[in-house]
């Protein structure tokens, strides 16, 4: 069941208040838990139980996704303006450098944090801000498309959709390479959450200019790649070696953009490797 934390944040028109819900379970070292745009922090269910035995989960809705509300007026929803976010949250929940793990949008959060030192450590999964122009492009006209679609079909389509393997697939196939790995009310869920996010259209917004270009030298790092990712083909994740030279980069077989769902035990297994 999903707590919420109010706290204060600084914005232009002076301090406000922001809220983030979240879930938190297990015990050991902490672990945040970033997910993807649109998406909500059940994308992490497939892993959370495995990461649980070793580590004190927490699993985030990013402000204006999941059940978080919008961020307050003037507070944007690119880097400079979510980080400080994030970092209140932390100091509200009293994390003192956290592990972080993070996918797509999550992953580029997880890195600028680790930029910053915020974190112990950070995981990133198909992070985003690797894109050449083409390849951002295609991303962004893919997910406006899963958008309008999650906008445009009926609940009770896409509660039909879901009940079948076919229907699983077409609903959420471009982030899964196991689609019908999936629960049907999981992909309810996360069609609703697509449906529903306020901070969608001003998070693409802003990842127009989304790119990652800051060496980690401090913080250990791992960027591990689907190989069946069709929404950030993984030569992004060399390109992320690139950029971060120190950084393990892992191969996850047989995974799309979103490998928590594909692959948990590999995936939980790199995640509790890397914050060892």
């Amino acid at each position: 069941m999903a707590d919420t934390v109010v706290f204060p944040i600084d914005t232009p028109a002076g301090r406000r208040t922001a809220e983030v819900s979240y879930e938190r379970l297990g015990g050991g070292e902490p672990l945040v838990l970033l997910h993807g745009i649109g998406h909500h922090l059940q994308a992490w269910d497939p892993v959370t139980g495995i990461l649980a035995a070793e580590r004190d989960v927490i699993a985030v809705d990013l402000p204006g996704f999941g059940d978080s509300p919008a961020l307050p007026d003037g507070v944007t929803y690119d880097l400079p303006g979510v980080v400080p976010v994030l970092r209140a949250l932390f100091e509200a929940l009293g994390l003192d450098r956290p592990h972080v793990a993070g996918n797509s949008l999550g992953g580029l959060l997880a890195l600028q944090l680790a930029h910053e030192k915020l974190v112990r450590t950070a995981v990133t999964l198909s992070p985003a801000g690797f894109w050449t122009e083409a390849e951002r492009r295609y991303a962004f006209a893919v997910l406006r498309a899963m958008r309008r679609g999650a906008e445009s079909l009926p609940p009770q389509a896409v509660a039909r959709l879901a009940r079948t393997t076919a229907g699983r697939a077409a609903l959420t196939g471009t982030i899964y390479a196991r689609p019908g790995r999936r629960s049907p009310d999981a992909v309810m869920a996360e069609t609703r959450a697509l449906r529903e996010a306020t901070g969608f259209a001003p998070t693409l917004a802003a990842g127009r200019t989304g790119l990652f270009t800051h060496d980690i030298a401090d913080v250990p790092v791992t960027v591990a790649w689907g190989t069946r990712d069709r929404l950030l083909p993984r030569r992004q994740g060399v390109r992320a070696k690139q950029v971060i030279p120190g950084a393990r980069l892992v191969r996850l077989p047989g995974c799309g953009h979103v490998p928590m769902n594909d692959a948990p035990a590999l995936v939980a297994r790199v995640i509790l490797d890397a914050t060892r």
